[in-house]
């Protein structure tokens, strides 16, 4: 369901999240489509993996541990910047959190902007999660919002004002 086209589009991604969410098992199927050794299957099997996240993050527990792997290793920019935010939705321990948040860090030097900015949501849902983390996250926001791309200082933006920070 992912093959053919091209990188300019999410195919059937979205049918893909709908079967999932309605057989449930077939989320092993999209997880294993991230090592694909087709790019644009990849990046759609990590668009409905993201998708799924976002209400259903319970189903890619169990793939925690490969994930951050992933995170770690992949260089495709689409993987990376919806890793970016899948990975801080998932229940992680305080060591995984550290880990996570110095991959993220990494991710903000990466020449796609839009990678650059899930990293900063990724950071900011990471820090939720992680009080120890939030100090430090909330002034790398800060200063992404003063000193990033368009995108970045508009995502800092919003997410400062979540906490009604206005020292911009």
């Amino acid at each position: 369901m992912l093959h053919g086209g091209d990188r300019r589009s999410i195919g059937r991604a979205d049918e893909v999240v709908a079967l999932v969410y309605s057989r449930s098992e077939a989320v092993s199927q999209v997880v294993e489509c991230l090592w694909d050794a087709d790019e644009v299957v990849r990046m759609r099997a990590a668009d409905a993996a993201e998708k799924i996240s976002r209400e259903q993050a319970a189903l890619l527990q169990r793939y925690k541990k490969p994930l951050l792997g992933l995170m770690t290793e992949t260089t495709q920019k689409e993987l990376r910047w919806h890793l970016a935010v899948i990975v801080p939705r998932l229940r992680l321990t305080a060591p995984e959190c550290r880990r996570v948040a110095e991959i993220l860090q990494g991710y903000l030097d990466d020449r796609s902007a839009i990678v650059k900015t899930f990293a900063m949501q990724g950071l900011w849902d990471l820090a939720i999660q992680s009080a120890p983390l939030r100090p430090t996250v909330v002034e790398r926001i800060r200063s992404l919002t003063r000193t990033g791309t368009p995108a970045m200082r508009a995502r800092g933006r919003i997410l400062l004002a979540r906490i009604g920070d206005r020292n911009l």
